[in-house]
């Protein structure tokens, strides 16, 4: 595991071709945790990659804003996301705001 991004309660880490996030995720942290999935992905060889955000127990709007920069980036340089995986209260935010087929299949999402 390779840490990106550490702050007291949130941390940002690769492990297995994984961008994983765990912590609650709040607006005085979301650009810096932002920028250090953004530098990684675009520093990174990988052609496919998942994002793991089922650490984050608060639904937070800001996790999901990371997450699109993060999807951003992986579109630009033609990275495949083969799964995000968010917590229980994350995917109930995500189901709120339509995200479900992104969520569930983002490779075809993504490709359209």
């Amino acid at each position: 595991m390779t840490a990106l991004f550490s702050r007291p309660g949130v941390t940002v880490s690769e492990e297995n071709a994984t961008l994983l996030v765990s912590g609650d995720v709040d607006v005085t942290l979301a650009a810096d945790l932002a920028a250090s999935g953004v530098k990684w992905l675009k520093q990174t060889e990988l052609t496919t990659i998942s994002l793991d955000f089922s650490r984050v127990e608060k639904a937070s709007s800001v996790a999901i804003s990371v997450l699109f920069e993060w999807l951003r980036i992986c579109r630009r340089r033609g990275i495949q996301v083969q799964a995000i995986l968010l917590s229980a209260p994350l995917r109930r935010l995500a189901s709120l705001a339509e995200l479900d087929a992104l969520i569930e299949q983002p490779a075809t999402t993504l490709a359209v």
